[in-house]
């Protein structure tokens, strides 16, 4: 047994040795399973990234034998965000604020091309102004590949935008995750755009805004890259519609909105229109469209709501995580704003690729504006939601010293770029 001095020695150095640690010091523990094996993955790269004070890397490790993970946490009070990369792909889950643990990852093995996608819904939202037609454009894709894969690649998801129309902007959204800012990659026809964006098993969201010169009238022939369920024109009331083969769309016109749906559409196959006449759609169904309840004017003209809306809504069933944690979600999912583009920083195409959102600058420059134009964005939704109360003092505080860290960062990086 140690002697009474030696034993008070042992104790001082015990209670030295725990004032040097960080208060809330512990791990963050987790398991990565291949969801396509149903086995266990390993040698995944796991990273723990800090969402206080901006978005950094903590620590890292890689998945063991039994797809289990450790990862040293200053302060599991604070809240964190598990990267998992695996094949190139990262998935991602919140580590809420106090556990230690965020249970099992999942994980999909990925090929560039996978059976198994369909699409539920491409909803074309048009209304005309200024000499302008201005189209917003939503995508609703399943992947129900079996067994489970996640299809990555340099075209995973082709849109096809009439003659002479410039996109104006464009988004993502995962499976139960937030939209983020995704730039598609122009191919060599005119109007031919890919997303660089992982279709991982569940629903997919996109949503693209353009226009076009329009001086009364114009003629589509939209064209869809997967087989597609539905194919919906909703348009006001004052612009005409006539189908090329007028069995092609059903019609219903309710409270000054005319929508126009074609069933069970198949690639290749063409349901064109024409359209004239002027008008935008009513202030309700904008409101309804950018965010509001679902009882869209759709929904409301007999058709299912388009999903994506004006912030892509989460598919049904899955549960909301910003309820109780809507800034860390926040935040953490402004780490998606880099899935799409993590492939293309780590793969090694053959031919370069340039994007609108890359076009002001090259390498690493180029990948610093996109995210600083995504960050921008989330800065002013942020905005938004504090100017309509949905969202709490504190969560805005919290949430608004992140994104400025973050945001203050990628114009630093900018500038060293330029």
């Amino acid at each position: 047994m140690l002697s009474s001095s030696k034993r008070t020695h042992a104790l001082w150095l015990l209670s030295l040795l725990m004032a040097t640690l960080p208060v809330g010091a512990a791990t963050i523990t987790g398991t990565v399973k291949n969801g396509t094996t149903g086995k266990p993955s390993i040698g995944d790269d796991v990273i723990l990234l800090k969402l206080v004070g901006g978005m950094e890397e903590e620590s890292r490790t890689r998945s063991g034998r039994d797809g289990s993970f450790s990862l040293p946490a200053a302060d599991i009070s604070a809240p964190h965000v598990v990267r998992v990369v695996h094949q190139k792909v990262p998935y991602h889950a919140v580590a809420k604020p106090g556990a230690a643990s965020v249970g099992e990852v999942a994980v999909y093995d990925a090929a560039q091309k996978v059976q198994g996608i369909a699409q539920s819904e491409d909803v074309m939202i048009m209304q005309s102004e200024g000499g302008q037609l201005r189209v917003t454009e939503m995508f609703d894709l399943a992947n129900g590949s079996t067994p489970p894969r996640t299809q990555m690649g340099e075209k995973t998801f082709e849109i096809f935008l009439p003659k002479g129309a410039v996109m104006d902007s464009s988004m993502a959204a995962g499976p139960g995750g937030m939209a983020v800012n995704s730039a598609p990659v122009p191919q060599a026809d005119e109007g031919h755009y890919a997303f660089v964006f992982p279709l991982r098993p569940g629903e997919t969201q996109f949503q693209i805004q353009y226009h076009l010169p329009y001086s009364g009238a114009a003629d589509f022939a939209p064209r869809v890259s997967v087989p597609t369920e539905m194919l919906a024109v909703m348009l006001p009331q004052s612009i005409q519609f006539s189908a090329a083969n007028p069995e092609s769309y059903n019609s219903r016109d309710k409270n000054g909105v005319s929508v126009r749906v074609a069933r069970n559409v198949a690639p290749g196959s063409t349901p064109a229109f024409h359209i004239s006449g002027n008008g935008a759609l009513p202030a309700d169904a904008l409101k309804n469209l950018g965010g509001g309840d679902d009882t869209s004017a759709a929904q409301a003209a007999g058709v299912e709501p388009p999903r994506p809306g004006g912030g892509m809504a989460v598919p049904e069933g899955t549960p909301d995580p910003l309820d109780k944690y809507r800034w860390p979600v926040l935040i953490g999912f402004v780490l998606v704003l880099a899935a799409g583009a993590f492939w293309i920083t780590t793969r090694q195409p053959s031919t370069p690729l340039a994007t609108p959102a890359i076009a002001s600058g090259s390498g690493s420059g180029g990948r610093t504006s996109m995210v600083l134009e995504a960050l921008k964005e989330e800065l002013f939704q942020l905005e938004s939601e504090r100017l309509q109360q949905k969202i709490s003092p504190e969560e805005y505080d919290k949430a608004k010293a992140a994104l400025d860290a973050t945001l203050s960062r990628a114009m630093r990086r900018e500038k060293s770029n330029s």
